[in-house]
């Protein structure tokens, strides 16, 4: 008990003292202060035995969120002082390409790592993120070596409707950017040089990808390969509005449910092998799905605690699913500690799961006359769980309460496994069948219809959703506070009922 409350403590102290430092300048100073009480919390422990392990544990919290306060204020972008000078100016800067280009209708992204600034016959040594936006279907690949040209300047927050603002510059810098470069021109490429896994990966992803083309149209092509392979390619404003009023945006984006229905298809395959073996084939396939997804922390976060749990099962250890998520996030915000208040994807990604871990089970004991046929009651419960943790996050974040929701997840959610296998099917039948993996691609179009179907009906009745006027981000703090303390006190009561359990758990 003592060692979980001592988790906790870093834990909840590392990303408490991130989240603060996130929106108060608070230095080095400040975490100073914290880690001074944090030994005067520690010393008084021996001064109050009956109350020694407490104290430690307070201690501990004291110095994790002291290490959070740090961490962050160690990776805030400074600027680089050479293209802070040129800001307004027209440049040419060399660097190499960091991530899969970002291919839009009207603009390709790339992400850049600057290393050099061209004026004239000099060459001046940069080192910094830039965004460069190209011309559509500009000729660049990961890894490439570029050189590039446009009028540097500092990304911009924008409006993104009901007097809502998007913080794009901490979302930019949360991925190491700081500068951009508008309307640019792409002068040079020259070899790839990245990662040849990471440029592997992608390059599978690719090919993937023009199979799928042949093998259907769009917009189903599209949506086959945001369910199979996280592709962002856009399946249209139109229909990417209908997704949102039914709140099935989710579904076009690589999910922990994707990848669990992937890894239950390596389970079953592998069924006959050894645990260990199933295992690595697992830890295989999560880190392509990681790799194809640009890193994503969506991605990032299922992989891993997929990972987690499947590494239980293979030592027949207690998969919790709350601690698995708490040390994931805990190990990703380590990591960049810009995810926790500045990417939108992070953030849904982990209240999904935890209300998946804490409210499905509840959501599961009030519907028991629930058919279980289908999964019916499981996909319920599920839905009911995550769509509640997101909302006052997703209220937030675009101001659109869909009121057909439910109905629209449980009706398009329920094909997706096998819409995801027979895309598979038809990929693979348009890589080595062209054309002619038309054929091929039949089941997979008409499962991919249906749930565009499901999303355009449902957004089309004229109470599909609601629109909420903006708010202060403050008002999540109460809310998830309330929210999650019923979570877990509900929780706990139905294990209790069901179980004869007073802690929270998953057995795996």
């Amino acid at each position: 008990m003592t060692l979980a409350r001592i988790f906790w403590a870093v834990v909840l102290g590392f990303l408490l003292g991130v989240f603060v430092r996130s929106f108060f300048p608070f230095g080095l100073a400040f975490a100073g202060f914290a880690s001074l009480l944090a030994v005067a919390v520690f010393l008084l422990s021996f001064v109050e035995r009956s109350k020694f392990t407490s104290l430690v544990v307070l201690a501990v919290a004291f110095f994790a969120f002291a290490g959070g306060i740090v961490r962050l204020d160690g990776s805030v972008l400074r600027g680089d002082s050479v293209l802070t000078e040129h800001l307004g100016k027209s440049i040419t800067l060399e660097g190499v390409v960091l991530a899969e280009p970002d291919a839009r209708e009207a603009s390709t992204l790339i992400s850049i790592s600057a290393t050099s600034l061209l004026a004239g016959t000099t060459t001046i040594p940069v080192h910094f993120g830039v965004l460069a936006r190209l011309p559509a279907h500009a000729a660049v690949r990961y890894g490439d070596v570029v050189r590039v040209s446009g009028k540097l300047q500092l990304p911009e927050a924008f409006e993104t409707g009901l007097g809502r603002q998007f913080d794009y510059p901490q979302y930019l810098a949360a991925r190491g950017v700081g500068y951009e470069l508008g309307f640019a021109k792409l002068e040079q490429t020259e070899n790839n040089i990245g990662n040849p896994v990471k440029a592997w990966a992608i390059g599978v992803k690719e090919a993937y990808l023009e199979g799928t083309r042949a093998a259907l149209s769009e917009p189903e092509a599209a949506l086959a390969g945001g369910i199979t392979v996280g592709d962002k390619r856009s399946i249209g404003p139109e229909l990417t509005t209908a997704f949102q009023r039914d709140s099935l945006i989710h579904m076009i984006v690589l999910s922990g449910y994707n990848i669990t229905i992937v890894l239950n298809a390596i389970a079953w395959g592998l069924a006959h092998t050894t645990s260990y073996f199933r295992f690595g084939g697992a830890f295989g396939v999560i880190t392509f799905f990681i790799l194809i997804s640009g890193g994503a922390a969506s991605a990032v976060r299922a992989g891993f605690m997929a990972l987690i749990a499947v590494f239980a099962r293979a030592t027949k250890r207690v998969y919790l699913g709350e601690r698995a998520l708490s040390l994931v996030a805990f190990a990703m915000v380590l990591w960049n500690p810009m995810y926790l208040a500045f990417d939108p994807g992070f953030q849904l990604s982990a209240l999904a799961t935890l209300g998946l871990v804490l409210l499905t089970p509840v959501f599961y004991a009030w519907f028991s006359r629930v058919p279980k046929k289908f999964g019916m009651r499981e996909i319920l419960a599920s839905t009911c769980g995550t769509q509640l943790a997101v909302l006052p996050l997703l209220l937030y974040q675009n101001g659109t309460l869909s009121l057909v929701s439910l109905p629209a997840n449980l009706l398009a959610l329920a094909p997706v496994p096998f819409a995801m296998f027979f895309s598979f099917v038809a990929a693979v039948g348009g890589i080595f069948l062209g054309p002619l993996a038309v054929v091929f691609g039949l089941p997979a179009y008409a499962l991919l219809w249906y749930i565009i179907s499901v999303a355009q009906f449902f957004a089309s009745l004229p109470f599909a959703a609601v629109s909420i006027s903006a708010f202060s981000a403050w008002w999540l703090v109460p809310v998830y506070a309330l929210l999650f303390a019923a979570a877990t006190l509900l929780r706990r009561r139905v294990l209790h009922e069901q179980h004869g359990l007073t802690e929270p758990s998953i057995g795996v």
